[in-house]
């Protein structure tokens, strides 16, 4: 006798409310002596389909002991409550979703195999439609991590990255962008580029992503002076109104795959190349772009450590943008120690507004690599001789265009303002007389995290040495901010096992 494949029954709860923030993983949490949980079998990390009002997600079911739920309550968390659209109080229909049939593809992978373009196709449209659990996702991740992707199959993720949410079209035959690797903190030169070459006359949306393994991401960073989760028509109305953006991808769903890979990669602190690749030209070919500019730093504790790498990375960003359509050129420049004086979203900010204004204490590294690189994205977007582009870059930004250009697309954005301070300084001090000969772009890094950053958007740290300059014992090094007093001790006992980060050496004599 043939069985018959039966169809779950969707059974009805109320929803309550909880208010609990998960980052962007959808979970629902039921009683554990729920009726609906027990009859259909589920446990804790259960798939779980919560549908209302025709939308439906799809979520991790966490079971809650106690009375915080009753038996005919479920609740969602942010993430999930958000997709939903529900009120509180609001019946929701569980059932079992289908099943992801595309996991095996992902095994295959783990075992080493090569997966074709449609495989990976099938892996990222179940990962948009939030059939992946954060377990599942973090296999995928690992799967192609340490090089286990190949040319072809970096092209076929970076295509169905693309294919995988909206896509903008433009009326303009040369769209530029530019794009840091990152590992390097500090190197907020998007929020100056983007200015400065909207005001030569060009077309740059720029969509940025949230910190990965570093304090900041430039949307984290542009958050604190304007709003960046502009949807697609309100990214299409400031670029239409002032030539360019800067927002934050997640929201326009612009390579939404890339926003769900990278909240695994975060806690992970993991960006593998194949995947970087893929993250960075998905974004650049969905937000319509036809020539892009990538920053590459390159030092001993950065993200590409040496000058082979850089030049294995850039080829291959290379190739695989030609292959979608993208003209990417690579600008590798020095890694060795932060860019700008602040580490952290407003910290950062703040480094790019002096640079802005033109003031007398704007870190002119930030500016110097700012203008290079806008010179090039000019150069490249009007087809001009290399060189020609820097000098009118910084006749932009002197004249006040740049500024003016800024301001503008913040209103358009939703408003400017200025990006806060944080409650709690606390100056680290030399040890020593000598030398800075030494900075761990790591360390400093995750020092910040500590501190706070990005979450807190005033947190971080803000360096007062740079590297070759003469250093008195008791002169500070760099002061640590922090929204709280416990995120400051937690930076402060790292700070303290790791007082080699910033290593002063004996002078010359």
């Amino acid at each position: 006798m043939t069985p018959v494949a039966r169809e779950h029954t969707a059974s009805s709860l109320r929803l309550r409310r909880l208010g609990i923030d998960t980052y962007q993983e959808p979970v629902v949490y039921m009683a554990a002596d729920c009726p609906v949980c027990r009859s259909e079998g589920w446990s804790a990390q259960a798939r779980v389909l919560a549908s209302f009002g025709g939308r439906s997600v799809i979520a991790t079911l966490n079971v809650v002991t106690g009375s915080l739920l009753a038996p005919d309550e479920v609740s969602l968390s942010d993430a999930a409550w958000t997709i939903l659209g529900a009120t509180e109080g609001d019946h929701v229909a569980a059932s079992h979703p289908r099943p992801v049939t595309s996991l095996a593809l992902v095994r295959k992978k783990l075992y080493g195999e090569r997966l074709a373009a449609g495989d990976f196709t099938a892996i990222v449209s179940d990962i948009v439609a939030g059939r992946y659990s954060a377990i599942e996702l973090t296999a995928f991740v690992t799967a192609c991590a340490g090089g286990r992707l190949d040319f072809g199959e970096t092209v076929a993720l970076t295509r169905a990255m693309t294919d995988g949410g909206d896509r903008l079209r433009w009326t303009h035959p040369v769209v530029v962008d530019k794009h840091s690797v990152g590992g390097l903190p500090g190197n907020r030169t998007t929020m100056l580029v983007v200015p400065i070459v909207t005001a030569a006359g060009l077309v740059m949306p720029k969509t940025s992503s949230r910190a990965i393994t570093s304090p900041a991401g430039t949307a984290d960073a542009m958050e604190t002076v304007a709003p960046v989760a502009l949807d697609l028509s309100g990214m299409r109305r400031v670029v239409e109104r002032e030539g360019g953006c800067i927002v934050w991808g997640g929201a326009a769903r612009l390579s939404p795959a890339d926003d769900a890979i990278i909240r695994i990669e975060r806690p992970l602190n993991l960006d593998s190349e194949g995947q970087l690749v893929a993250s960075v030209l998905s974004k650049k070919a969905a937000a319509g772009s036809t020539h892009v500019v990538i920053d590459m730093p390159v030092g001993p504790t950065a993200k590409v450590r040496s000058s082979d790498a850089a030049r294995t990375l850039g080829a291959i960003l290379t190739a695989v943008g030609r292959e979608i359509g993208l003209t990417v050129e690579v600008c590798e420049g020095d890694g060795s120690q932060p860019v700008g004086r602040g580490i952290g979203p407003a910290l950062e900010a703040r480094d790019v507004l002096t640079v802005l204004r033109g003031e007398h204490a704007a870190p002119a590294d930030l500016r110097n690599r700012a203008l290079a690189l806008a010179g090039r994205v000019i150069e490249v977007g009007r087809g001009l001789v290399a060189g020609a582009g820097q000098s009118i870059a910084r006749d932009l930004l002197d004249s006040g265009s740049a500024l003016r250009k800024f301001e503008a697309i913040c209103q358009a954005q939703g408003g400017m303002r200025e990006p806060p301070v944080a409650s709690h300084q606390y100056a680290v001090e030399s040890a020593s007389d000598g030398v800075l000969i030494a900075i761990d772009n790591r360390r400093l890094a995750l020092a910040a995290k500590l501190a706070g950053a990005p979450a807190a958007k005033s947190a971080g740290m803000e360096l007062h040495v740079r590297l070759g300059e003469l250093v008195a014992a008791g002169q500070p090094l760099f002061t640590l901010h922090a929204e709280s007093p416990g995120e400051l001790e937690y930076a402060l006992a790292y700070v303290a096992g790791n007082s080699d980060m910033l290593l002063v050496g004996a002078q010359a004599r």
